[in-house]
């Protein structure tokens, strides 16, 4: 353990506990005016673990020499960052929201069940489950933007939206197991162990399926009560319908952004063309949510940071645990670290059992809707539905509480 090791597991600890504390932060923000701007910006989640990160290279820069801290920071790599941002300025567009809100309406007017009742167990089950396909931060993006209005808003309890909150985190987190190259902890592991999309189906897909019905379900049946029908707009008040060439480029830049995922250069001058082709087409167009998308990416380049110094202490954690250990070590692990880079580390390990690593995996997926910082697209989700929660941000405590009971059912079916 180096003193820059030291420091950096310190400055992790503190950021974990400001994550926790950002409703404080807000409250402060209320009731102290002068520095308003000041608490708001604290109150940030998505700000905290690239506020500390800046904390750590300046830290650094003292300790090491400011050349160290410059390298250290150019060494880690940013594209998971990079392409969760492209991805959800892509999959918030108002075309592809539109072919997905068209799908999902038109499935849940064949549902036995009220509209709205339908709607919100598609977007809890269903739109979590594409994410196998389109990546789970696409997923999370499209979800929560469909359900801010039907779930994420004034008269719905909060205590529900806590849950509701958590059943989505938890879904998207174990929905993209269906494939190897959608959900990040499986991405980072994928090709070392040889795991493709098959194995992923036929061992973890049908367990996460099922679990995520449950929990869609469940969460369903408490919110029914509260949900109502919208109000359907006049015709004269609806925007001009989307010509189906427009539709038809935006879900080709979100297949080319999947299937370059890996490559930055590739997806990213690609989001350059569709910037572009999003002016030409203007009309067709809603405001790009290019600020929400922003501070998810500075979020995770933090955590990036942050976490590329933790490898000391997680690492024989990982390393000394039995299989069944691990499961529950991976689990609990997952709430204080990004399970993208837990199962990276377990990657590392020399000798690893296949039970070993299916229970790493299996772990690090069920855990991922406890925290913010669990799975990379929870800070999505939390930008895109904070303003439906109290004083505009989300409880740590409220979520963990919220997400427990899914997590429980999605551990229990990966331990069959």
């Amino acid at each position: 353990m180096s003193p820059i090791q030291l420091i950096a597991a310190v400055i992790f600890a503190i950021a974990l506990l400001h994550t926790f504390s950002v409703k404080y932060f807000e409250q402060l923000a209320h009731r102290s005016p002068r520095h308003a701007g000041l608490f708001h910006l604290l109150g940030e989640v998505e700000v905290v673990f690239g506020f500390w990160a800046f904390v750590l290279l300046a830290l650094m820069a003292v300790v090491d020499g400011g050349d160290q801290a410059i390298a250290y920071a150019e060494s880690r790599k940013y594209t998971e960052p990079l392409f969760v941002f492209v991805i959800m300025v892509v999959a918030a567009s108002r075309p592809v929201l539109e072919a997905i809100k068209s799908l999902i309406e038109r499935l849940a007017k064949l549902a036995p069940l009220r509209t709205a009742v339908a709607r919100v167990w598609l977007c809890m089950a269903l739109v979590p489950l594409i994410g196998s396909l389109i990546t789970e931060p696409a997923a999370m993006t499209l979800a929560a933007l469909m359900l801010a209005p039907l779930v994420f808003r004034p008269g719905i309890p909060e205590r529900l939206k806590y849950a509701a909150l958590g059943v989505l985190f938890v879904n998207v987190s174990i929905g993209g197991t269906l494939t190897s190259f959608a959900a990040p902890p499986v991405l980072m592991v994928a090709s070392t162990w040889q795991w493709d999309s098959a194995f992923m189906a036929s061992v973890f897909g049908w367990r996460a399926a099922i679990a995520v019905v449950i929990n869609a379900t469940v969460v369903t049946a408490l919110l029914s009560r509260h949900l109502d029908e919208p109000d359907e707009r006049l015709p004269s008040d609806r925007p001009p319908p989307i010509p189906l060439a427009v539709t038809t480029v935006h879900l080709l830049v979100l297949s080319v952004v999947v299937a370059f995922a890996h490559h930055p250069v590739i997806f990213l001058g690609t989001f350059m063309l569709f910037l572009g082709f999003t002016q030409a087409y203007a009309r067709h167009q809603s405001p790009l949510i290019l600020k929400e998308a922003l501070l998810v990416g500075f979020f995770l380049a933090g955590l990036v940071i942050l976490g590329g110094l933790q490898q000391w202490w997680l690492q024989p954690i990982v390393s000394s645990l039995n299989p069944t250990q691990l499961f529950f070590g991976a689990l609990g692990l997952t709430a204080i670290t990004d399970n993208a880079a837990l199962t990276y580390l377990g990657s590392l390990i020399d000798g690893m059992t296949d039970p070993a690593k299916y229970m790493l995996v299996a772990g690090a997926v069920a855990g991922g809707g406890l925290t913010v910082i669990a799975n990379a697209p929870n800070p999505a989700g939390v930008t895109l539905l904070k303003n439906g929660f109290d004083d505009h941000s989300i409880g740590a405590g409220g979520l963990l509480l919220g997400a427990l009971p899914p997590t429980v059912v999605a551990a229990t079916l990966f331990l069959l």
